[in-house]
């Protein structure tokens, strides 16, 4: 097995935990494993849950007010105003740029899509609005696919079957000490079960104390691959699931929107998770 990076390391004169041993074991054997920054401190997940209740809250107001005939710019200021409400910032809004508080992303538009006054609802759309909340400088990051009036039996299964990705990605770590490619491994089995594709340009991440952190979670993959999951960690699983090719392209006008290359609906769900000694918990959806 090729050798990886040595991330795990014992500050001089402290004991070995059991927590050590393991994760030890498993780098000794050539596993990819975290470092010690990115497991998470009991005070720094309570942190990141409160932050979660609030982005479950905004996605749940979505949800009661969305409908055809809305434009998505109408959805960013709901996103944000309740985020402000509630003592929370809303993290896309101003990083790297983006100019809005959420993500629209619309049938074809597979994620970043940016909300704005001309993108109007329309019967049949499906729409995956993603939203990620700071607050007291704790990340929590969700988004949900809506399904605007009746839509088509092929866009219907691609919803579903994109949820379905992310509850099985969500069992394949249900305990701790797996590994990333485990996750892609039962997504990308499933999504091909299906007749649909997995993208491969985009994935999960660590997340938490910042945005972004590591480690990427892809959607495909072989298990056994990928950082060792350890308690402690807080991740997104965030399939993003194709109807046609799983090849992409970022619009050049805005920089940001990410659009199938065939132009064929996608479908998205995301969660936070942490792993703990007893498997995932959910931070927020």
């Amino acid at each position: 097995m090729k050798r990886n990076k040595i991330n795990w390391r014992v500050p001089k004169g402290m004991e070995l935990t059991e927590l050590d041993k393991k994760v030890l074991y498993y780098q000794d054997r050539g596993h990819l494993v975290p470092s010690r920054e990115l497991i998470k401190t009991p005070e720094q997940i309570e942190g990141i849950r409160r932050s979660g209740i609030i982005n479950t809250g905004v996605l749940d107001l979505v949800e009661r007010e969305i409908h055809a005939g809305m434009s998505t710019l109408e959805i960013d200021k709901l996103v944000y105003e309740y985020t402000k409400d509630h003592g929370g910032i809303p993290a896309t809004l101003g990083y790297e740029g983006f100019p809005k508080s959420c993500c629209t992303s619309i049938n074809e538009v597979v994620c970043h899509g940016i909300p704005n006054e001309f993108d109007i609802l329309e019967e049949g759309d499906i729409i995956n609005v993603d939203c990620t909340t700071i607050l007291d400088g704790y990340y929590a990051d969700a988004s949900r696919m809506f399904t605007i009036g009746k839509t088509t039996p092929q866009k219907e299964k691609l919803v579903r079957v994109a949820k379905e990705c992310l509850e099985i990605g969500m069992e394949a770590a249900k305990q701790p000490f797996g590994f990333v490619g485990d996750i892609g491994h039962a997504i990308e089995k499933h999504a091909k079960k299906n007749g649909f594709s997995v993208v491969r340009d985009l994935c999960g991440h660590g997340v938490g104390i910042e945005f972004h952190e590591e480690p990427d979670v892809e959607h495909f993959g072989k298990k056994g691959t990928g950082m060792l999951l350890v308690p402690g960690m807080v991740f997104t699983i965030e399939p993003m699931i194709n109807m046609g090719t799983w090849e992409v392209f970022i619009d050049e006008e805005d920089g940001w929107t990410v659009v199938t290359e065939d132009e064929q609906p996608s479908a998205q769900w995301e969660h936070t998770f942490v792993m703990t000694d007893n498997g995932l918990e959910i931070l927020t959806h």
